[in-house]
């Protein structure tokens, strides 16, 4: 080594990341950068990493969890954004970066773009269609509120129902704007859905959602998706009451009817009750009086069709005239069949003398005793046939032939059993040499044995390895999986950790000095 060169200062790594990592922050400070959201980040910390790009260069960005939930724009890739921060580096890493406290649209156009792409997206789903849309009811019993409980809205719509026909109202309290709004109009919405009917709250019949007029980045929480699909997804009729007449938002696509303010939900929500009086007193009127024509009409219909039937007695004259001829005859007729049932009977008594009896009873003993003969020798010439037939089959089942068919069928059955051992065997034999390669296959590709060869594996508060350190933020949890069990740890950045102790080399057999092993990274 020359002497020129033994003259140079020598730095540590760590203090000349830490030297530009202060010259950078003492030179930019605080500063605004307009850019194009490109790729964005939400790992499981909360914190949310991106890109700010243009057409020539990209800056990485970092907003930490306390700022990303304060956000009244959540960011999303190709948004045009004006950013606020420092620039500072990241030394682990060896590049720079910005630590955004705020951001907000770079204009309205950037937020419009955003809503008509957000908007084609949506309604290319069918959200927007309207055979969707249901019909409202002509006079709800229950009409749930969700809005905030404080502003002018809900006073409007209040005092217009209860001009109009007082009902029961259920207030959904909600922020209307800011970066919580459409979350909470999202949960109020499926909120008054999942009430059941008939539980000790009442299921409202109809639903509105209100908010004042406002700019588009005061009206935004009502074009986010999660609210969007809420109404679409809503059983309850919905109508949409945000901003003035002029204002429009993506809510009021995907509602059932859109209201040109939140007093004209009220109205279009509920009928005047004494209207609805009138109206029915009215009907009343003229139901009484179609009613009263009604009657009158049939009366008359009735007594000039009563004017030309004819009188009772003379219906009843003819069928009485018919009644009195068929009485008189009904006398002589009895006389007459009871004299020729009795001249049958006389005729039918001279045939059925006892001899005639005697006769037809002895034949039929005679016809009764030859049929019994007959019977008799029929079954003896069956019987003699059966034994015949069974002494045949007795003399080929003797003792000798059934017991070679015993035998046969014992080899037989000891011949089936030896070859199923066999074959048993031979399975048996085949799954084992398949289930050892397997263990093998499986043991040569678990990480286990890479554990045991002094490796180790690092997750994060979820469970998922760590691949990247870019991807540990300072003070996050971890694991460490060893051989032989697990280690929890924190993650410190370079400059909070603590510098290792500087070892002594190690002296070998030999006299020759080793070199130090290498550190811990935790």
């Amino acid at each position: 080594m020359s002497e020129s060169q033994s003259n140079v200062a020598e730095f540590s790594v760590s203090e000349i990341s830490f030297s530009i990592k202060r010259t950078m922050e003492e030179t930019f400070g605080y500063v605004r950068v307009r850019g194009e959201l490109g790729r964005i980040s939400r790992p499981g910390s909360g914190h949310i990493y991106l890109d700010l790009k243009d057409d020539r260069s990209v800056l990485s960005g970092v907003i930490w969890r306390g700022v990303a939930s304060k956000l009244k724009i959540q960011p999303e890739q190709g948004l045009e954004v004006i950013a606020t921060g420092k620039i500072t580096t990241f030394p682990g890493q060896s590049k720079y970066q910005m630590v955004i406290d705020a951001l907000e649209p770079a204009g309205a156009g950037a937020l419009m773009a955003l809503l008509e792409e957000r908007k084609k997206k949506l309604a290319a789903e069918g959200l927007f269609a309207e055979e969707r849309k249901r019909r409202l009811q002509p006079l709800p019993k229950v009409i749930g509120v969700v809005t905030s409980p404080t502003g002018a809205v809900i006073r409007d719509i209040l005092h217009r129902i209860s001009d109009r026909f007082p009902i029961h109202v259920l207030v959904w309290p909600v922020r209307v704007q800011g970066e919580t709004s459409g979350a909470e109009v999202a949960n109020g919405i499926r909120g008054f859905n999942a009430l059941e009917p008939g539980g000790p709250i009442p299921r409202p019949d109809l639903l509105i959602v209100a908010r004042g007029g406002g700019s588009i980045e005061d009206l935004w929480g009502f074009n986010e998706e999660a609210v969007v699909r809420a109404a679409a997804a809503s059983d309850i009729p919905l109508i949409s009451a945000v901003g003035h007449e002029t204002d429009w938002t993506l809510i009021d696509l995907a509602a059932d009817l859109r209201a040109p303010t939140p007093t004209g939900a009220a109205e279009i929500a509920v009928p005047v009750k004494a209207e609805l009086m009138a109206m029915v007193d009215d009907r009343s009127r003229r139901l009484n009086s179609g009613l009263v024509r009604f009657v009158t009409g049939r009366r008359t219909e009735l007594r000039a069709a009563s004017a030309a039937l004819p009188a009772p007695q003379d219906l009843l004259a003819l069928p009485r005239q018919k009644f009195d001829n068929l009485a008189n005859g009904l006398e002589r007729a009895l006389i007459v069949s009871t004299r020729a049932h009795r001249t049958h009977f006389q005729n039918f008594a001279g045939r059925l003398s006892p001899l005639l009896l005697s006769r037809l009873s002895t034949k039929a003993r005679q016809d009764l005793v030859q049929a019994s003969d007959r019977q008799q020798r029929a079954l003896k010439v069956a019987v003699a046939q059966k034994r015949q037939s069974f002494e045949a089959l007795a003399v080929r089942l003797t003792p000798t032939r059934l017991t070679q068919q015993a035998v046969l069928g014992q080899e037989r059955l000891t011949g089936l059993g030896d070859r199923l051992d066999r074959a048993y065997l031979a399975r048996v034999t085949h799954e084992k040499a398949r289930l050892d390669g397997l263990q093998k296959l499986l043991k040569s590709l678990s990480y286990k044995d890479v554990l045991a060869r002094g490796y180790a594996v690092v997750r994060d508060d979820s469970g998922q390895p760590v691949r990247s350190a870019a991807d540990v933020a300072s003070g996050a949890a971890l694991s460490i999986e060893l051989a032989d069990g697990m280690v929890d740890a924190v993650a410190m950045s370079d400059s909070a950790a603590p510098k290792p102790a500087k070892a002594k080399p190690k002296k070998t057999g030999s006299g020759k000095t080793s070199p130090v092993d290498q550190g811990s990274l935790f």
